[in-house]
């Protein structure tokens, strides 16, 4: 997301071209390509592994990890449309040696992606949300989850059009360098593809698992509920508490009970693994966005070349954690994968 470039006392989003000094040597350029390749496979089987999981364990397909597909498919196109030209940036020292076009492509694909990524995170919360807060109105077939999914990708490309627009194509632009040239734009994008979502996504979350552990406490206590205890000493006996079976109220019908139910064992199961997604997107993106957005709203704050170029590399470790996040907390995926690599030796 414009993420190779400082800004200087003109007012202009400089990036690491010829004679900054923040570009790679030949150690630099190295290390640059081998962590590059090893980046870029890690996130091409992590996720094609979770999307393969999903597709085939039918246990695994919950409404819950319809999202994680396609969080792994936003991993998935990073890795095949931006981590190659990242890479090869960061090989060249920073400088851009192709066409412009390109590099706008590069630029769109880059805040598109970002944004679905954090984009379905915060569909989740809202499924999720709508799941505890106000189950007579929650579907659980995966036309919600669909439509949901759709909503989040075509909010993503919104956000990006702008750059693909010709936005990006500013007078004076300095081929050498790719960069999102509109300092407006950087800020537009990083409020949109951030700095709204993270706080109403963390606000569900809460409320969502709030909601759950009291729904949890309360089943529990009329699991455990005591009858009442009979009254010790001499004395009559004391009449039986329970009505007569006229008098008890009629069990609630079937679809009464569906609609008080929330969300299934399986479902919960699979919960517990989004607090450590959202924490680890959390900590690799929000230093990239930080800065990102330090560059658009103070052009004279000097931003050292190896500050953007590092940040940026945390976010995209990102893509590459999820799968071992999913491996680590959830049961289900980690027995799925264990049976996929068997069946590959």
């Amino acid at each position: 997301m414009g993420n190779r470039s400082a800004a200087d006392a003109d007012g202009l989003l400089v990036g690491r071209g010829p004679g900054t000094d923040g570009g790679a040597g030949p150690p630099g350029a190295a290390a640059a390509l081998a962590g590059g390749v090893l980046l870029i496979g890690a996130v091409l089987a992590g996720n094609s592994l979770v999307c393969v999981s999903v597709a085939a364990e039918r246990a695994l397909q919950t409404p819950t990890n319809y999202f994680i597909v396609s969080l792994a498919a936003a991993d998935l196109l990073l890795a095949l449309l931006v981590l190659p030209l990242f890479v090869y940036s960061e090989v060249h020292g920073g400088v851009w040696l192709l066409s412009p076009g390109l590099c706008d492509a590069l630029m769109a694909m880059d805040v598109m992606l970002c944004t679905a990524s954090i984009f379905n995170l915060c569909a989740i919360s809202v499924d999720r949300f709508v799941a505890v807060a106000v189950p007579l109105h929650y579907n659980r077939q995966s036309r919600r989850q669909l439509l949901l999914i759709g909503a989040t990708w075509l909010l993503s490309v919104a956000v990006a059009a702008p750059v693909l627009c010709g936005l990006n194509d500013e007078p004076g632009r300095d081929p050498a360098v790719c960069r999102l040239e509109n300092r407006d734009y950087v800020v537009y994008s990083s409020v949109c593809s951030f700095f709204l979502p993270c706080p109403l996504m963390l606000l569900l979350y809460w409320a969502t698992f709030r909601g759950l552990r009291r729904w949890e406490a309360a089943r529990r206590a009329k699991l455990h509920g005591r009858a009442p205890r009979r009254p010790s000493g001499p004395g009559p006996p004391a009449p039986d508490a329970s009505p007569p079976p006229e008098a008890r109220p009629a069990a609630p019908p079937p679809q009464a009970r569906r609609r008080r139910a929330k969300i299934t064992g399986r479902e919960r199961k699979a919960m517990r693994v989004l607090p450590v997604v959202v924490g680890a997107f959390l900590l690799c993106w929000t230093p990239f966005f930080v800065v990102h957005i330090t560059r658009g709203l103070c052009p004279t704050c000097a931003v050292p070349p190896r500050l953007v170029s590092a940040v940026t590399w945390l976010g995209y470790v990102n893509s590459a954690l999820n799968p071992v996040i999913y491996t680590v907390f959830n049961s289900e995926f980690r027995s799925v994968f264990r049976k996929a690599l068997c069946r590959c030796r």
